[in-house]
């Protein structure tokens, strides 16, 4: 990334990433489908209020990646590859020691969670079950993102996505042999997902120690260094926080949601889905612009960061023009694939008729923070995560009563407008200047 044209190498890398996340999503939208379709509304609704509280684990172990990533694409674009190595090691030491933690609190404290949540009495077995189903599965998740984050550092997003469509395609085959089949419900649905995820995390390790010596770790490569996991634990932390906030503040959303009844649960479940899917490639551009930032900043090369960005930026915008089309038009088939209840497609076409158009704002967000990362401003990519998802309940809370979760489209438009503000007045104040030296 630190020659050839600019924009051709962030869309070259930004393509597997979306591809990547397209599967990496595909796992719980995949559970959505199936078990909506073959166990009922009641189902897909256990499965929609325990996907919160897994993405906010999941997003903390990928921003505890993310974090040491940004390490990592400095130590190549530097050509120091002992560091890189010796980082990679760090990052398995932390990010394993987490997965053993989330494993243990995910399953004793799953209950009160829930509680916390207000989750309906009729959905709560179902959806503890799977929930606990899946918090066995975090060791393989954790020990995937960790060598996938490790193979982009070097430039190399394709053989991750590759192991992760393979799985994906698992998860799909043992989702329909389980639900469909055997009728095991949102167990089997869970159940599919620990093995797919596994079979992805050992295609991933393998594939490293066989083919890219700077980053086969030998015997002697597993001690930590404790500098870099100190330097680990400060960028990867932060950022972890940040992938966090994001989730703990949809937990609160989907508490207010809850009270609303199973219809509007089901609805929201959904649309949240499907968002993901149509926000992936805005995020992939971002996790491109933070890779390019940062092995550019590694190399010394200003000129290029500053044109990543610009470009970068015009690339997000792009995309917007083209989800906004798409999802107006498209909305009502896509929510067609998770429900048949007409009360819950109606639900979520109003969302969506709203929320098409304020795609842009998250276009433009994206894009700053994957550059704020990769110029290693971690703490910024905080507290601008927490000015949006702050504003988004308040306005969430203030709305939802009367507008339903047509009013979560207006609140995360406020949220999104509130960080971007936020974003161009810290980046004229401390970032330009420096960009221009």
């Amino acid at each position: 990334m630190v020659r050839g044209g600019i924009a051709k190498s962030l869309v070259a890398f930004a393509v597997p990433l979306v591809l990547g996340n397209l599967f990496q999503l595909a796992y719980n939208a995949v559970d959505g489908m199936v078990v909506g379709r073959f166990a009922g509304d009641g189902a897909l609704a256990a499965v929609g209020t325990a996907d919160p509280v897994m993405n906010l684990l999941i997003l903390g172990v990928t921003g505890l990646c993310i974090g040491a990533g940004v390490l990592m694409s400095n130590f190549f674009g530097a050509g120091d590859y002992a560091q890189l190595k010796k980082e990679l090691a760090a990052m398995l030491a932390l990010g394993m020691g987490l997965a053993a933690l989330i494993l243990v609190l995910g399953l004793s404290l799953s209950r009160p969670i829930f509680l916390l949540m207000q989750v309906p009495a009729e959905v709560m077995p179902e959806a503890l079950l799977y929930m606990r189903i899946i918090f066995l599965g975090m060791p393989f998740t954790c020990l995937y993102n960790i060598y996938a984050a490790a193979l982009r550092s070097i430039g190399d997003a394709k053989t991750p996505t590759v192991f992760l469509a393979a799985s994906c395609v698992m998860n799909t085959l043992l989702d329909l042999l389980f639900v469909a089949v055997f009728r095991w419900g949102v167990a089997g649905a869970a159940v599919a997902t620990d093995l797919a995820a596994l079979a992805s995390a050992l295609a991933c390790v393998a594939y490293t120690y066989r083919k890219i010596d700077l980053l086969r770790l030998g015997r002697a490569d597993l001690r930590p260094d404790r500098a870099l996991v100190g330097r680990t634990v400060r960028y990867g932390a932060t950022t972890a926080l940040q992938q966090c906030s994001q989730p703990v503040g949809k937990l609160f959303i989907q508490g207010m949601v809850n009270a609303l009844g199973v219809s509007t649960m089901a609805a929201f479940n959904a649309v949240g889905k499907i968002e993901d899917f149509a926000l992936v490639p805005e995020r992939s551009l971002s996790n491109a612009m933070t890779t390019f930032t940062a092995q550019n900043d590694g190399a010394g090369r200003k000129d290029r960061v500053r044109q990543g960005l610009i470009k970068g930026l015009l690339l997000e915008l792009a995309y917007f023009v083209f989800i906004c089309m798409l999802i107006l038009w498209l909305h009502r088939p896509m929510l067609g694939l998770f429900s048949g209840e007409a009360a819950t497609l109606d639900e979520g076409s109003r969302y969506f008729r709203v929320m098409a158009f304020f795609y842009w704002l998250p276009a433009l967000t994206n894009g700053i923070q994957g550059f704020f990362r990769g110029m290693k401003h971690m703490k910024v990519t905080l507290f601008l995560t927490l000015t949006q998802i702050s504003v988004r309940v308040l306005v969430t809370w203030l709305v939802i009563g009367r507008l339903g979760i047509t009013g979560i489209a207006y609140a995360c438009a406020a949220g999104w407008t509130a960080m971007l503000i936020a974003a161009a007045l810290y980046f004229r104040r401390a970032v330009y200047p420096g960009l221009r030296e």
